[in-house]
């Protein structure tokens, strides 16, 4: 087998850094003490998995990329329409409705000619398909698998297994199995779905909780087993493996919707004067470009709200990376207490928006989308060359910088993006 220079991610969706520990996770434990740790690595805002997909993708904010957030606004004839961006065809309906889907190219259309990319993603398929929305390489997902051209790949090439724990053990047998060890693209990357859909309907700290951390360290453990055994091979193979955001403990639900209603804001439950697009513990608010004369006393009603943790004006927009979309007034990150703790002692409380389309509410189990210190706080070790065996990048990192130094070990030329790669400085 011929040499080859390559990088494998593992993304395991929701796991926040404190849960890291030898006891909890003792596979993920003892790559840290080989690897670097990134000590304050951060998500994106909101911290949700469409947006930071999409962040990892791009290696840029959501200002650069374009995706606001996991549930989005956009113009639909001649109004403001809910859109959830994580269905199997939101790519299409954002194409149709702004000319494209990301503003920014993806890994997979930057490596597609220089050995390729395959994704195998467990969590909505929306998120699984902004990591190549143009089909530039492989994409493996339980609702569609697509190749090169975005040509359906079905039989035994699907991917048919289920969003559960069982689904993910599936999807690291088959990446190891194929991508690490067979196929061997430029780039494989493997999101699971778990721990963040056990902390969605679980209590964090619970025993269903506890499980689902066990099983994704033995997922991990898995694919550093079939990294290990590839470089014995002969191949040089930079591995990252991390979360893209944490979690907080939901306090209480607040319907946004209802709030603007009685406050007598918004014109009706449902009007498209002013729409809310939930986002966890997270909330983008639009005003109908034709009545802009709303934003002003809505931001006035907004400032004074107890619900509102931080209220983020069209002003600091670009501060916190959010892109101006048409229509997007403000965006709320929903009040967090970090250190309150639930009724298993895990520290982190936040308030979370009223979700949309009948998604339920699930107070005391985990959540995610704004700024609260654990949703803020994913994981990201790399093992690899040019990173030191128990080392600590004790400077903020981020989400964006992922395809920044993916690129730079690839050797490929990546200029323009908001992130940076994270191997030392000559």
């Amino acid at each position: 087998m011929t040499e080859k220079r390559r990088a494998v991610v593992l993304i395991l969706d929701g796991l926040r850094r404190d849960f890291v520990t030898p006891e909890r996770m003792p596979r993920l434990s003892a790559l840290r003490r080989r690897a670097t740790w990134c000590a304050e690595h951060r998500s994106v805002f909101p911290s949700v998995t469409r947006v930071v997909s999409s962040s990892v993708a791009t290696g840029c904010r959501p200002a650069r990329h374009g995706l606001a957030g996991n549930t989005i606004c956009l113009p639909n004839d001649g109004a403001l329409a809910l859109f959830d961006a994580g269905k199997p065809d939101f790519i299409a309906e954002k194409q149709r409705l702004t000319g494209r889907a990301l503003a920014m190219p993806t890994l997979a259309e930057r490596l597609a000619p220089a050995g390729g990319v395959a994704v195998y993603n467990n969590v909505s398929p929306g998120a699984a398909y902004l990591h190549d929305p143009l089909g530039f390489g492989h994409v493996y997902h339980r609702a569609g698998s697509f190749g090169p051209g975005r040509a359906p790949l079905a039989g035994e090439r699907a991917l048919a297994i289920a969003g559960d724990l069982d689904g993910d053990a599936a999807l690291v047998a088959r990446f190891t199995k194929e991508a690490v060890a067979m196929d061997r693209p430029a780039l494989a990357l493997a999101w699971l779905g778990h721990p963040d859909t056990t902390q969605h309907d679980h209590p964090l700290g619970s025993p269903q909780h506890h499980e689902a951390l066990r099983r994704a360290d033995a997922h991990a453990g898995a694919v550093v087993d079939a990294v290990d055994a590839a470089r014995r091979r002969g191949d040089d193979i930079l591995l990252l493996v991390g979360s893209d955001h944490g979690h907080q403990t939901v306090s209480d639900v607040v319907d946004i919707d209802a709030e603007l209603v009685a406050a007598g804001l918004k014109a009706a439950p449902g009007s498209t004067d002013i729409v809310v697009a939930p986002n966890g513990t997270a909330a983008l608010i639009y005003v109908d470009p034709r009545q802009a004369h709303l934003a002003a006393p809505l931001g006035a009603y907004l400032a004074g709200r107890p619900w509102v943790g931080r209220l983020i004006a069209r002003d600091d927009f670009n501060a916190f990376g959010i892109p101006a979309d048409d229509g997007l007034a403000f965006a709320v990150a929903m009040a967090a207490d970090d250190e309150a703790v639930n009724a298993y002692g895990v520290p982190g409380l936040s308030l979370a928006a009223k979700p949309a389309g009948g998604k339920p509410d699930r107070l005391g189990c985990g959540q995610h989308g704004g700024l609260g210190r654990y949703e803020q706080s994913p994981v990201l070790i790399l093992d690899g060359p040019g990173f030191a065996a128990g080392g600590t990048i004790a400077e903020p990192t981020s989400a964006i910088d992922l395809a920044p130094t993916l690129l730079a070990f690839l050797r490929q030329e990546a200029p323009g993006l908001d992130g940076r790669p994270l191997q030392p400085r000559p």
